[in-house]
């Protein structure tokens, strides 16, 4: 079945789908969903459980997952990566110039300041934003569930760094949408790995416990405190965080030590050689990997540039020394969030280490220092734990009756504070930074100058004093009758709900009249009407994605057919006593030579075009071959 008929079936199959978790990671991404008292996590089409969040496009198709990061090499201007740093965010800020001069593919300045990313996809130029890239990565995860469950799948709840903003998180959800997700919630990545901690450790735990979840992953890194009680209810006493340190981090500070040696040893700038510089991404990646469980490991590539093979050794002390500084300031991060939840680090009982990154053993080592020895728990699978609790709370969320999912409780919290700019410049604070979410503030706000008409609500996140240095999401305006200087009051109620996005609105207190907002953030996020263009060219993606594998299904067919018949032919021939009448054996030879130059001189045609070629080809060999068999 492909197509509609693959929809119908999946429709028509006994039974819901259930909702499925999904950790759309900034380098990988994993997928489960609850069965049978228990997560299930769901294997991509290679057998793996994690996914490369990686889209790639090429002359003749688009790529997703492992097929777009193994061809990343030798196609690296449209081979796109970390997308989820450029999500949300505005093409001026710092972080998105930074990393525009270490990725291959070009990112320009789009509508609304929006980046947009530029590829070439069979022949032509298509520029897309974060948002389709990220879309695109969720709706492989959705078919690679599908897949699994055989059933249509429509529910999620998709993960987002603790430290995501406003933005961040209501991009991620519009990439959702556009995948064809409804998404029941957004939540923390750490938070996701303490109810997969939680549930865990369920019998174990028959007091509060206070456990600090570390997660270092491949672009982001959050450190969340939690209190789990004997009962399920896990409550979120502080996050801190970094949105743009991970692993691709480490990766880059190697890749910059290379290139700097091949260009002392050679004498030539490989820079600007961007399939160069792909390849020995890769290298290091793996190098990295490598340096985990020994002590040294070679990196060698055949041909790197101009000709010239490169061929070096790295050591585990060098790769240290080269991140020293990026290590350091993972732990000053988790001195800041302790700060934050008024805590030492003697009332921390577990330490609990997720994402893959934290398997770097000089990360382990500065952790288990700073916590005076203390044992690092690797009880949860780093690189699937926070998969498995967005899976659990899907499972909550849809209804699951199973006891312990059903007494899951759990309080996070907004990882920066939200308020609106005043007169001078400054920001007041409605809510601030690690409050406890759901949650729902007001102030009262007045008029500044005689008959003022109305008075402007600018809304900002952030922890600096002048509004203008945090992240701007919006602003709305409330009518306000005409009066002295401060006689005119607006009443501003700001409300996050479970998936942390912001809602606002205020009422003038002697009238009544309203303005309500849910932060459209015009500067760094998508219209409805680009959502919508998305939605529509998400579908047309899908659909040139079957037709292409339908195409090459067909063509795949017609070769292993002929492989087939020629097999057949040589077994006959050496076996059986009565041989192939000579005038059969050429028209057989005849009609596969035909058919094996259709394969090596056309491009891909219509799947029609195969099947009749294939038909043809049968009709004749199975009369002559049945007779001889």
């Amino acid at each position: 079945m492909n197509g509609k008929g693959e929809l119908e079936g999946k429709r028509g199959a006994k039974g819901v789908a259930p909702a499925i978790g999904i950790d759309l990671g900034t380098t990988y991404s994993c997928v489960g969903f609850w069965q049978h008292g228990q997560v299930e996590i769901i294997p991509n089409d290679l057998g793996n459980r994690t996914t490369p969040s990686c889209v790639a496009f090429t002359d003749v198709e688009r790529l997703i997952g492992e097929g777009a990061k193994n061809q990343v090499a030798m196609n690296p201007t449209s081979t796109i990566f970390d997308a989820k740093r450029l999500i949300g965010k505005r093409f001026d800020d710092a972080t998105v110039q930074n990393d525009m001069k270490l990725w291959p593919f070009k990112v320009i300045n789009g509508t609304s300041d929006i980046p947009k990313i530029v590829v070439t996809y069979k022949g032509e130029q298509k520029q897309f934003t974060a948002e389709e890239i990220s879309s695109m990565i969720l709706a492989k995860m959705k078919d690679v569930a599908e897949a699994f469950l055989g059933k249509l799948v429509e529910d999620a709840v998709i993960t987002v760094p603790a430290y995501f903003n406003d933005s961040q998180r209501q991009a991620t959800k519009d990439a959702g949408y556009v995948a064809g997700l409804n998404v029941l919630q957004i939540i923390n990545e750490p938070t996701a790995a303490a109810i997969a901690y939680g549930l865990d450790m369920t019998n174990d735990i028959t007091c509060e416990t206070n456990v600090l979840i570390f997660d270092l992953g491949g672009g982001t890194f959050d450190v969340s405190i939690v209190t789990i009680d004997g009962d399920g209810k896990i409550q979120v006493k502080a996050v801190a965080g970094d949105t743009h340190l991970g692993g691709q981090d480490f990766d880059n500070k190697m890749v910059e030590y290379f290139i700097n040696d091949f260009n002392r040893k050679h004498k030539c700038v490989i820079k600007e050689n961007k399939k160069a510089i792909g390849r020995l991404r890769v290298a290091c990646e793996k190098a990295k990997r490598g340096l985990s469980s020994t002590i040294e490991t070679t990196i060698e590539i055949d041909g790197l540039h101009m000709g010239i093979d490169f061929s070096t050794r790295i050591t585990r002390a060098k790769f240290e020394n080269l991140n020293a500084d990026l290590f350091n300031k993972c732990i000053g991060t988790v001195e800041n969030c302790l700060r934050d939840a008024k805590m030492d680090k003697n009332s921390i009982d577990e330490v609990v280490l997720v994402g893959g990154s934290t398997r770097i053993p000089k990360v382990q080592e500065l952790l288990q220092e700073f916590f005076n020895g203390k044992e690092l728990s690797k009880r949860i699978h780093a690189d699937e734990a926070v998969a498995y609790g967005a899976s659990i709370l899907a499972a909550k969320l849809r209804g699951e009756t199973t006891q312990k999912v059903k007494n899951l409780v759990f309080l996070d919290v907004t990882p920066l504070s939200l308020g609106v700019e005043l007169f001078d410049d400054t920001m007041s604070v409605l809510i601030p930074r690690n409050s406890t979410i759901p949650i729902r503030k007001s102030d009262n706000y007045h008029t500044i100058e005689d008959n003022q008409r109305a008075i402007n609500f600018p809304v900002y996140q952030g922890e600096r004093i002048r509004a203008k240095d945090n992240n701007w999401l919006g602003r709305f305006e409330v009518e306000v009758p005409l009066a002295p200087r401060g006689k005119s009051t607006v009443n501003v109620v700001f409300e996050i709900d479970a998936n942390g996005i912001l809602s606002c609105s205020g009422e003038e207190v002697t009238t009544g009249l309203k303005r309500k907002m849910i932060v459209t953030n015009d500067k760094g996020r998508l219209s409805n009407d680009e959502i919508d263009k998305m939605v529509k060219e998400a579908e047309r993606y899908r659909l040139e994605d079957q037709e292409y594998k339908k195409k090459m299904c067909a063509r795949n067919a017609l070769e292993e057919y002929i492989y087939d018949v020629e097999s057949k032919i040589k077994t006959i021939e050496k076996r059986s006593k009565k041989k192939i009448a000579k005038d059969d054996l050429q028209k057989i030879e005849s009609a596969i030579a035909n058919a094996s130059q259709f394969l090596n001189i056309r491009d891909l045609v219509g799947v029609n075009e195969y099947e009749m070629m294939l038909n043809q080809l049968e009709t004749l060999c199975v009369s002559i071959i049945s007779q001889n068999v």
